[in-house]
């Protein structure tokens, strides 16, 4: 096993939840989960952080092989409406990570929200089609793009995959040229009626459900379908970046591969 770096620090575990809690303004949101620490598995000590997207079986055990002291990720566990036993899958995760010493940390809403290192503001700066803001008034989690010049959507599509390493699904009008986008990383796609009312001429997020399809046809808005985990991909890669540099701690980020 590789050793720790001679320059890695090490900060306790506590003090780097609430340094994150009041970097993402965490306090603020009512969200789906817990934010913050979810798990405490005993080692207080942090020297190396292991950051993904989801706390699936296969992020655990990299970072359990990498030797990691924490888990950070953007969507963790305890999820509202969710069966609360211990078992089965869930049962299985959280037992591995308690017998490794491997603590849970997670971030959902204000991950997606953070003006720096958020998912959204992430996303906007990957594509290089112009500046990018967040739409007040909308919980930090709408973001938009007006475009000098209009763009066709095969190009916005091309600049999706580019940035994303994944061919968006695309639905809309065949001709309508796009000046101005709205997006949304992750189940996000109940928002087109409001991207539309907002003057946005395509809408972008994460999944696509059913009725997407009709709303899109019929607001005549441009929708692209661009995956879930691919648009969510950078803003925890960013945070554990930050964390990194801001406590002198050895990073990585595990992409697990999901195609949704």
């Amino acid at each position: 096993m590789e050793p720790l770096k001679s320059e890695v620090e090490v900060v306790n575990l506590f003090e780097l939840e609430r340094y994150c809690n009041r970097l993402l303004d965490a306090a603020t949101f009512e969200d789906y989960c817990p934010n913050g620490l979810q798990l405490d598995a005993g080692r207080h000590e942090i020297g190396r952080l292991a950051t993904g997207v989801t706390a699936s079986q296969a992020l655990i055990e990299a970072a359990i092989d990498w030797r990691a002291d924490l888990l950070l990720v953007h969507h963790g566990y305890f999820w509202r409406g969710e069966a609360q036993p211990l078992v089965g899958v869930k049962g299985r995760r959280v037992r591995t990570l308690m017998q490794q010493g491997l603590s849970l940390m997670a971030y959902h809403l204000p991950l997606d929200a953070h003006d720096q290192l958020g998912n959204n503001r992430r996303l906007g700066e990957l594509l290089e089609l112009g500046p990018v803001e967040r739409i007040e008034g909308q919980g930090g989690l709408l973001w938009r793009c007006r475009l000098d010049q209009p763009i066709e959507a095969g190009r916005l599509s091309q600049r999706l995959e580019a940035a994303l390493r994944r061919t968006p699904l695309h639905v809309g009008p065949e001709r309508k040229a796009i000046r101005t986008f709205i997006w949304c990383t992750g189940a996000a796609q109940g928002s087109i009626e409001q991207a539309a009312v907002l003057g946005a001429d395509a809408y972008i997020s994460g999944e696509i459900s059913e009725p997407t399809v009709h709303l899109a046809r019929e607001l005549g808005l441009h929708y692209f379908a661009a995956g879930h985990h691919a648009t969510e991909r950078y803003g925890i890669e960013a945070l554990g970046r930050h964390l990194g540099g801001e406590f002198s701690l050895e990073t990585r980020f595990f992409d697990i591969p999901n195609p949704v």
